[in-house]
């Protein structure tokens, strides 16, 4: 912690002392508040309170839960309830937020706001904010010699982190140290963090504790650069003037990258690592990103692996292969991190490896002592999700000849049209090489004849093209990639729905797809 260094969006730079004697000061403060394993919530973007909450909290030795910024009301008011939070920082752009939150709570937790220039409270939320207890001024009533307050057992938690709630309601995953300390380890060797990275946050930190960054970049002694907002020029403008030489995101990230305008862009000082995860990345996006200069390895995990699970390891081989070649090798999920005792592919029901053809479609299961404890107040959940003894992710894949995971859908996004099961991202995949089109999502549209059809919701480059004639050509375009039964009967033109870590919303989109009903000439 002491080696810490940190510059933030508006370029303020702390040196390592100042940032380890505030982190110790806002766990003294918060200790004030709460008991052991108690728990601490935040809703923030990426500021320098979040981060420091992340060193706080545990050195308090209370529990950090991160708040999703894209939840509404209810939601809020839900997890606050149900994690029993007892502090609340509330950074000032979602004070209205917050405060409809807490009135459907009746155990409400102290607020601290979380001030910035950059926002000005709402009329709304003025009386709110003049009544709070400001960041600065709670940081500074505690005490910067405050001894840490290591845990008893490395098994305790450490944080809570909520599902995105693509598929269900959200539950709440508890990390426990331990496995935050093995992943924080991995994934710095994996990726082979170098001493002094400069790491620049794409990423959202309460998106599984920002993959366990803020400890992992710390731990080798990086530089920290904190985007309130994640836009093209702001990315380029990081990179020229801070020398960034790491990033992670969300495919969504990569796409606003590699679809920057011309005078957004700005030239690369030097190598950009970047670590990519959750639907797998078109390849076309990851060609179009090297070719401007990126490095982007693809990984693959859940909320509940803490992040990146598994990573698609490059083979110095494959170096020599044609570029769109190695764009489709590299979208694959690959292989488990050092830090699992096993990543595979499984069936379902008897339990067992599927063959290692590339074509046959298992579960993709982890085991190991470095992923989640569970779901907090949900013990039959828990227990469902580790029957066997293996973490049941509920996305479906393959495992190739080589050993490396393809995923082909979540269990929940194979479409069944006449007996055959047609995978979205597959088609999904044709759809991104397509150049009118920006970003794609597959979902099943109910069909009285075959069950079900693909259709597509598709976000155009150009929206102002969207016509009949341009579905028809994007159509035509799938019939020469696809087999008939796997091209999309269906075009819909719109924005898609994301959670804030830039998943696809598929479950909004299904039922949307549901209420289409049935195409009247499906049997062609």
């Amino acid at each position: 912690m002491e080696r810490l260094r940190l510059s933030f969006c508006r370029y303020v730079v702390v040196d390592s002392c100042q940032t380890f004697e505030r982190c110790r000061r806002l766990a003294s403060a918060l200790r004030s508040y709460i008991a052991p394993a108690e728990t601490v919530a935040v809703i923030a973007p990426n500021v320098p309170a979040i981060f420091e909450l992340h060193f706080a909290v545990p050195i308090a030795n209370a529990v950090l839960n991160t708040l999703n910024t894209r939840l509404d009301v209810r939601m809020v008011a839900r997890i606050l309830a149900h994690s029993e939070a007892k502090v609340f920082l509330v950074d000032t752009q979602f004070l209205e937020l917050a405060q409809k939150a807490l009135e459907q709570m009746t155990n409400k937790p102290l607020v601290i706001h979380i001030q910035d220039e950059a926002y000005r409270p709402t009329s709304g939320t003025r009386a709110m904010a003049a009544g709070l207890l400001g960041y600065e001024e709670f940081l500074s009533r505690g005490d910067p010699n405050f001894s840490i307050c290591w845990p008893a057992d490395e098994w305790e938690a450490i944080s809570i982190n909520y599902t995105s709630g693509t598929t269900a309601h959200p539950k709440g995953v508890v990390y426990s140290h331990r496995a935050s300390f093995i992943n924080s380890l991995v994934s710095a060797l994996d990726w082979g963090v170098q001493e002094g990275a400069v790491y620049l946050w794409t990423l959202p930190m309460f998106h599984c504790n920002g993959w366990l960054f803020p400890w992992i970049i710390t731990a080798r002694a990086g530089t920290h650069i904190c985007l309130r907002a994640v836009i093209p020029k702001a990315i380029f403008d990081a990179i020229a003037q801070h020398g960034v030489t790491h990033l992670c995101g969300a495919p969504v990230v990569l796409n606003m990258i590699a679809s920057a305008q011309e005078d957004e862009r700005r030239p690369l000082p030097n190598a950009v690592y970047v670590f990519t995860g959750g639907a797998p990345p078109p390849a076309t996006i990851l060609a179009s990103m090297e070719s401007m200069g990126f490095h982007v390895s693809h990984g693959y995990g859940l909320t509940e692996t803490l992040g990146p699970a598994t990573i698609c390891t490059w083979k110095p081989e494959w170096d020599l292969l044609p570029l769109e070649e190695r764009a489709t090798l590299k979208a694959r999920q690959g292989v488990g991190h050092l830090g699992l005792a096993a990543v595979d592919v499984l069936d379902p029901k008897t339990m067992t490896p599927v063959p290692r053809d590339g074509q046959t479609i298992g579960e993709v299961m982890i085991r190991g002592s470095s992923i989640m404890k569970g779901y907090l107040k949900e013990k039959e959940l828990t227990e469902e999700a580790f029957r066997g003894g293996w973490f049941h992710s509920g996305d479906l894949g393959v495992m190739n000849p080589d050993n490396y995971i393809s995923l082909k859908d979540r269990s929940k996004d194979i479409i069944i049209s006449g007996g055959e099961n047609i995978s979205s991202i597959e088609v999904e995949s044709i759809l991104f090489r397509n150049p009118l089109i920006l970003e794609a999502a597959v979902v099943a549209r109910p069909d009285n004849f075959w069950g079900e059809t693909p259709c597509a919701y598709v976000t155009l480059k150009n929206p102002s093209s969207a016509d009949e004639e341009t579905e028809k050509a994007i159509i035509d375009f799938c019939r020469k990639s696809l087999p008939t039964y796997m091209v999309p009967k269906t075009i819909v033109f719109r924005e898609l729905p994301k959670t804030a870590t830039g998943k696809v919303q598929k479950n909004f989109l299904r039922e949307e797809a549901k209420k289409l009903g049935s195409l009247p000439s499906s049997r062609l």
